[in-house]
């Protein structure tokens, strides 16, 4: 039995140790593996597939394991976003390329936002975060990422600001607003002083975004993801 409880948990940790390599590299051996073998001891898993163990893991960091003393105050956020290229690198999610125009006009059509392209925002700048840099207190404002997918199903990040953020926010909660609407909104939120900028400033942005294919491109509907 001894021998087959080892191997039933030496499965389980190395498989957690690959999905959050930053988070183990952090921790110290005796502190990874109190954590792992209390999520494997406590933790009631609803799926039996492999690749959905790290959402188990991080479901039970956030709502049923008690803090650890040891514990980095981060340690929650950068398994989120660790567990976020994860879910990413292994997510079906498809749309109709078919109803989009990769080249319309971004301002007067309504942008799609791609669904493999995940806005996120963290207290702490989880993307920086490795034995070198470890915070002990969030920074004055929030880190804002776009986590996304690219055609050749690579994963990376890109840091952007509150405006760009609020902006990619409007295009997924209004998906009938063209790209003028949204930034029109985003001059009254600030009471900008010169429209004329912010459209022109918004508009190379949106296209930068569909470079990076963060945006797909235009179409009559967007479909939720």
């Amino acid at each position: 039995m001894a021998i087959y409880r080892e191997l039933f948990y030496t499965n389980v940790e190395s498989l957690l140790a690959g999905n959050f390599p930053v988070l183990r590299r952090l921790l110290n051996d005796d502190h990874w593996h109190d954590l792992v073998r209390g999520f494997y001891a406590r933790h009631r898993c609803e799926t039996p597939l492999f690749p959905e163990i790290a959402q188990e893991l991080l479901d039970y960091l956030a709502n049923e394991r008690e803090a650890d003393p040891r514990d980095p105050p981060f340690l929650l956020e950068l398994a989120h976003y660790e567990w976020v290229e994860l879910a990413l690198a292994v997510s079906d999610a498809e749309l109709d390329r078919a109803a989009i125009d990769p080249n319309g006009d971004l301002l007067s059509g309504i942008p799609v936002v791609s669904p493999l392209a995940w806005n996120l925002s963290y207290r702490f700048p989880v993307h920086r975060i490795g034995p070198d840099f470890r915070p002990q207190a969030p920074g004055g404002e929030p880190t804002h990422l776009v986590v996304h997918r690219d055609r050749q199903d690579r994963v990376g990040f890109l840091e952007i600001n509150a405006v760009t953020q609020r902006l990619l926010t409007l295009l997924q909660e209004h998906p009938d607003w063209c790209g003028e609407q949204a930034l029109s909104q985003i001059v009254q939120e600030l009471q900008h002083p010169d429209p004329a900028l912010v459209m022109t400033s918004g508009s190379r942005l949106m296209r930068d975004l569909r470079e990076r294919e963060i945006l797909l491109g235009t179409g009559r509907v967007r479909p939720r993801s």
